[in-house]
């Protein structure tokens, strides 16, 4: 096999390309319920105000604000209670002068009410056989009511298209009555382990032999990102039962993704079998650590991600490149946040290409702080489970000191702002 010649392109670039071959989006109707963590197909908007009348936040008495102007401690003003309403009930009767309504949480104001006392803030007594409460404050027009539309108005977006729908989320949907919800498909993306050395993660360990943990990671990726990741078993180190493998796997999916065997040995079938298909080669080699042999095709529509068999390399080129693949189908924002932050540890090791530290942050009183996690190795896996952020070293570098400021991009908040774009 010929071990073909490879030029590094920066990440931007390679993000870049992934972006030009987005993946039809495909929309599907759900009930609500099954909807937790998929994307909307549509913005929500308004069909009415919330709240949707004028209502008590509180469990008291509906009165008028004028007939507390001259009530103090000292003075307190009478007033006769005519009638009690509860949540969803509408009072029947008018409030006129020296008059009060007993009122539940979420009930109505009544008309001529506007104002609520708390219960705790009145004394309630009979009198001649007539509810009464004496009131010792003052109260002002609109004083604890709920207005009509306070929170929202009819006609407002309320969530845009893409948004991931949470419990809260949920509730909106619920509050302006959608018992189906229009989502964004989740794309469905192959995953293929190549490499003979590796094992089920239920055998016991060999000689020579490694457990299959990047297939576990990448489908995790990838759900987590909004797709549906199909794992299709691994791929022996033989030309023609991969090249078969693939090619019947590309008929099923939206892409495919492939971890190991992109590297230049003599047993990395991927970029010759990229060839055979006649896919077209995006690229094969970024210039980063770790992760630079990762390698993206298109044939025929689909994307093909070849990932090293490295685990955190390949963790690394999921999040860099297929996030953003995913994220572009479902609408939703597809890179990862950057923000600035004060290294908390140094690192001596000189960076020839742009490096990716699996790291952690820490929100301290004298600022933002973040140090490396485990083992700097694309080849470790402790230093993935502990990080929350991929520190970026620039490459042409010559190391990194305590105190430095450097850009991080975090795992758990996502951006519309491409990173590697100034």
């Amino acid at each position: 096999m010929v071990v073909e010649r490879r030029k590094p392109i920066q990440i931007g670039e390679g993000v870049k390309r992934v972006m030009a071959h987005p993946l039809k989006s495909k929309s599907e109707e759900l009930n609500i319920e099954e909807t937790l963590d998929r994307f909307l197909a549509e913005p929500i908007i308004a069909d009415h105000d919330v709240p949707p009348f004028d209502r008590s936040p509180y469990d008291g008495f509906a009165l008028r604000a004028g007939d507390t102007k001259h009530a103090s401690a000292e003075t307190p003003v009478q007033l006769e209670v005519i009638e009690e309403i509860g949540a969803g009930q509408v009072a029947t009767s008018q409030l006129r002068q020296g008059q009060a309504i007993r009122i539940m949480t979420g009930a109505s104001i009544p008309d001529g009410a506007d104002a609520v006392s708390m219960f705790e803030v009145v004394k309630e007594y009979e009198k001649d056989m007539k509810q009464m409460i004496e009131v010792g404050r003052k109260f002002t027009p609109g004083q604890n009511i709920a207005r009509q539309g306070e929170d929202t108005e009819r006609g407002t977006v309320l969530i845009k298209e893409g948004t991931r729908i949470t419990p809260g989320v949920t509730a909106l949907l619920a509050t302006f009555g959608y018992k189906t919800v229009n989502v964004y498909q989740k794309p469905k993306i192959g995953i293929y382990a190549t490499g003979t050395e590796l094992l089920n993660i239920d055998e016991p360990l060999q000689p020579g032999k490694i457990r299959n943990s990047n297939a576990y990671m990448i489908s995790a990726q990838i759900r987590k990102m909004g797709g549906d990741p199909l794992y299709l078993g691994k791929l022996a180190d033989d030309f023609e039962a991969c090249f078969r493998a693939i090619s019947t796997a590309l008929e099923d999916v939206d892409a495919l993704v492939t971890t190991g065997g992109v590297s230049v040995g003599d047993y990395d079938y991927l970029p010759a079998i990229y060839e055979k298909l006649g896919a077209t080669t995006l690229f094969n080699k970024i210039a980063m650590r770790p992760g630079s042999v990762t390698t993206v095709a298109e044939y025929e529509g689909k994307l093909l991600f070849g990932l090293s068999g490295n685990p955190s390399a390949c963790f690394v080129g999921g999040e860099l490149f297929v996030r953003p693949f995913i994220k572009q189908a479902v609408k939703s924002m597809p890179y990862l946040a950057k923000m600035k932050a004060v290294l908390a540890k140094d690192f001596p090791k000189p960076n020839p290409f742009t490096r990716l530290v699996r790291g952690k942050i820490e929100y301290a009183a004298e600022g933002v702080r973040v140090a490396p996690t485990g083992l700097d190795k694309s080849s470790s896996v402790t230093s993935i489970a502990k990080a929350d952020i991929f520190i970026v070293l620039p490459g042409g570098t010559r190391g990194f000191r305590t105190g430095d400021e450097v850009e991080v991009l975090l795992f758990n908040n996502e951006s519309d702002q491409n990173p590697w774009e100034k």
